[in-house]
């Protein structure tokens, strides 16, 4: 498959990309909570 962007743009494009705590995953962590829910991200059990 040929990439459609240059090395430049795509590397701004892939630069601006954020893999967590993003606004949708913030809400629902929020909800979940707000039910009474808990949890722990990340968990080294």
């Amino acid at each position: 498959m040929v990439d459609v962007h240059d090395r430049k743009t795509r590397s701004y494009n892939m630069s601006r990309i954020i893999g967590k705590n993003t606004k949708p995953e913030i809400l629902v962590r929020k909800f979940i909570h707000a039910h009474g829910y808990r949890y722990r991200l990340y968990d080294r059990t």
